[in-house]
């Protein structure tokens, strides 16, 4: 069966960094666009960052230019590097996929306090 395990997250400071992994078993994951949202307390659930099968990256405008997407298609993993985090980037991070039948992992909590 479909899974989606995430890893990585846990207690920063701002202006600190963490790489989210997403390891997927039980799809061909090459073929497949994947994502990344988040969930802050009391928010809704919101695309962080997408990638395409072939490379191709769109972030949510408040992470451009500090969060990555990265995929590696040999070892069915999906990264979120996160940089110069803030505060507001606190959330329970999960990743995601579309096969025809929507896909989440349990999600990593990122808390980003000083």
């Amino acid at each position: 069966q479909v899974q989606l395990v995430e890893s990585g997250g846990g207690l920063v400071q701002p202006g600190g960094s963490l790489r989210l992994s997403c390891a997927a078993s039980g799809f061909t994951f090459s073929v497949y666009a994947m994502r990344w949202y988040r969930q802050a307390p009391g928010k809704e659930r919101e695309l962080v960052a997408h990638i395409t099968t072939t490379g191709g990256t769109n972030y949510k405008d408040s992470v451009k230019g500090r969060f990555t997407i990265s995929r590696d298609n040999a070892k069915n993993t999906v990264y979120l590097q996160m940089n110069s985090l803030k505060p507001e980037d606190t959330a329970v991070y999960y990743c995601n996929a579309w096969t025809g039948v929507n896909y989440w992992g349990q999600g990593t909590q990122v808390t980003v306090s000083s």
